[in-house]
């Protein structure tokens, strides 16, 4: 991962439990949930840290922007992505699901025909349980096309918790 590239990593504490942030000067890499311990957001962001130095002011405009996200604020991620490591598919079907709006919800096939592949709404599925940055890139928003939740990376619960959190952050502001 980021051949060449210094690794930063940063772990911090939220309104909904701790994350951990990993990127380099290309960009953000990996993202992991909220966690109720500082030691299992470490577990969860990986070998990153072994090889990366922690550094909170890498990240310190986006741990603000999470911490804002989890108080139900309205925010954006438009930070810098380092997606060196997804294949093309992956990396067209994770840009295009950053598209969809604080808030609102789409379907694993209106992502599949958004990247020119309207057969592939399985792939996305697949692609989007890869992500490596949830909430930045948004895959809790992508919903079946009944709008029932299905599989993801972090438990149905987690992403309906995003879901309701965006939806009363809405309802609030």
């Amino acid at each position: 991962m980021n051949t060449g590239q210094k690794l930063y990593h940063v772990i911090f504490e939220t309104a909904a439990g701790w994350m951990a942030l990993c990127g380099s000067d290309r960009g953000l890499s990996r993202v992991t949930f909220p966690y109720n311990c500082r030691k299992m957001a470490s577990t969860y962001l990986g070998l990153n840290i072994d090889r990366g130095e922690y550094s909170e002011s890498h990240f310190e405009d986006l741990i603000e922007i999470f911490k804002k996200y989890f108080e139900g604020q309205p925010v954006e991620f438009n930070t810098e992505l380092d997606l060196s490591q997804a294949t093309p598919f992956e990396r067209k079907v994770w840009e295009s699901t950053r598209t969809i709006p604080f808030g609102e919800t789409r379907s694993y096939s209106w992502v599949a025909q958004q990247i020119g592949q309207p057969q592939a709404p399985r792939a996305v599925g697949q692609a989007l349980r890869r992500n490596p940055l949830p909430i930045v890139i948004p895959c809790h928003r992508v919903l079946a096309s009944d709008g029932n939740l299905r599989g993801f990376g972090g438990g149905l619960a987690m992403k309906e918790f995003l879901l309701q959190l965006e939806k009363n952050c809405l309802i609030s502001h």
